[in-house]
């Protein structure tokens, strides 16, 4: 049975809380919803990352001495990342490895970045592209690692503190980590970036049902299940669910599984932690890093930290 089916199968299958990994919302139709999400007014996140990065590239690269290697986990299409490896290019030639389970993600790196880096794609995992990365770097040359766009969020506290963990042990002392993380703001702001007036953001929740039924053969109706986000005050964290408006049945022929909803019965699909800035340094101590320098957007609160091993 695929990856996918056995997944759909745990989380569906379940006693309790049923729930589906938010990693399966960028098939092709979720991806592209999700670029139209970053481009939403009420949605700041993207835009604040983007900003940080141009507004701070030049400063980076000044911290980082000698021949620098890239790695990106999560690259999507780089876009964000081509402030960097210019700033690193005027120096010197810069490799990068952009590292993600999407073909089109890599092959859009490699075709947008390609003449300001050696782009060498890593079509794998977080942690398996990184140990990759980590085999083929060059002698003495210090590897700088981005975690943008505040992914580690969709990890919970203590998953996030052990992931940084996992990180450091493939990186080498004086190696660099930039990681971007939301921080907290009031929470009106916070739900409407996740549940905007345009329905953009429940039509990308809602198309994790679709893909189950176009790839696994499932009969969910989405649109019998509400877009739905939470805050939950004592985890700091958005969490998005899908409502069932009605009792139903789910048949899902690629999992082996047949699923009955009570009426308001949720998949909870996603969480998004927010942080405090210090909070992020706190953690990043924890886990073997020393915060070198850490930018914070003044139009949306979010923050980049450049962490060194």
């Amino acid at each position: 049975m695929p990856e996918f089916a056995r997944e759909v199968r745990a989380g569906l299958g379940r006693d309790g809380q049923k729930t589906l990994p938010c990693r399966y919302f960028y098939d092709e139709v979720g991806s592209a919803l999700f670029e139209a999400i970053t481009r939403l007014p009420e949605y700041g996140l993207t835009r604040a990352d983007a900003r940080l990065i141009r507004d701070h590239a030049v400063d980076l690269a000044a911290r980082l001495d000698g021949p620098v290697v890239v790695a990106e986990l999560g690259s999507g299409g780089g876009a964000k990342t081509r402030w960097i490896l210019e700033a690193l290019a005027r120096r010197g030639p810069v490799t990068y490895y952009p590292i993600d389970v999407s073909p089109a993600a890599l092959a859009a790196c490699v075709r947008e970045l390609s003449s300001v880096a050696a782009v060498v794609p890593i079509a794998q995992s977080y942690l398996e592209g990184l140990r990759e990365v980590a085999a083929r770097r060059p002698a003495k040359q210090r590897l700088l690692l981005l975690f943008l766009g505040s992914t580690i969020g969709n990890f919970d506290r203590g998953e996030a503190a052990g992931f940084l963990a996992d990180i450091r042990a493939s990186l080498l002392s004086g190696d660099a980590l930039l990681l971007g993380a939301d921080l907290e703001k009031p929470v009106p702001q916070m739900l409407l970036a996740y549940d905007d007036p345009a329905g953009v953001t429940a039509a990308f929740n809602r198309n994790l049902l679709a893909r189950v039924n176009r790839e696994l053969g499932g009969d969910f109706a989405p649109r019998n299940f509400a877009h739905e986000a939470r805050w939950n005050a004592a985890e700091r964290r958005i969490e998005m669910h899908l409502r069932a408006c009605a009792p139903q049945t789910v048949r899902i022929t690629g999992a082996n599984l047949t699923v009955d909803f009570a009426r308001d019965e949720t998949i909870w699909t996603e969480s998004c932690h927010k942080f405090h800035v210090e909070e992020i340094r706190t953690m990043a101590a924890r886990a073997g890093f020393r915060c070198e320098a850490q930018w914070v957007d003044a139009a949306w609160p979010f923050s980049e930290s450049l962490l060194t091993a």
